[in-house]
């Protein structure tokens, strides 16, 4: 009972309408809204980098007990190392980050069951971050990495934070957690 099945590489590029499917693999995985844990990785400092933190927020405030990185205290460069080191081993992690791509590819998310490798669009080396995960692509790779950053869209990082966040929602409802209506106590 001791071994444990490497599962094969997926890796797809998907619209917002087909974020629910890859959740859904997460959940037949035996996955719960009450323990999978949400690792939002970006800042609140940086346009397009803030869609991890929005998700994270947006999660937060449905009442998502297990959520590391929000608008309030983000997972980004400076603590991701340490923040990281406080999560159990074995646990399912859903890493969440905005990354850069190409241009037909704007508004899309990549998405695995594979860890993300934060930083990477930018030059960062830092640790791979989750079990499962979604890169929303905020932005086109040309040119000087963190001015794109600067300069993305607000209007679609909230967009696409939403569109995570409620395609979270839909396939991983929190109906037993201290009742379905209420807020989970951190405003």
């Amino acid at each position: 009972m001791g071994e444990e099945t490497v599962q094969p590489l997926f890796r797809k590029k998907v619209k917002a309408e087909e974020l629910p499917e890859f959740l859904q693999m997460i959940r037949e995985q035996g996955a719960t809204g009450e323990e999978l844990l949400f690792v939002c990785v970006g800042t609140d400092r940086s346009t397009g980098d803030a869609l991890g933190p929005l998700v994270g927020s947006l999660l937060e405030e449905a009442g998502y007990p297990q959520v590391i990185g929000t608008l309030a205290h983000p997972l980004d460069a400076s603590n991701l190392r340490e923040r990281l080191d406080t999560v159990p081993a074995g646990r399912i992690v859903l890493a969440v980050d905005a990354c850069l791509g190409q241009s037909a590819s704007l508004g899309c998310y990549q998405v695995s069951n594979r860890p993300l490798a934060p930083g990477r669009s930018v030059g960062r080396q830092l640790p791979p971050v989750g079990t499962y995960s979604i890169a929303a692509i905020v932005n086109v790779d040309q040119g000087q990495k963190y001015a794109l950053l600067q300069s993305t869209s607000l209007y679609l990082v909230m967009n696409m934070a939403k569109e995570i966040a409620s395609s979270i929602r839909s396939v991983f409802p929190l109906s037993s957690v201290r009742g379905q209506g209420e807020q989970g106590g951190a405003s």
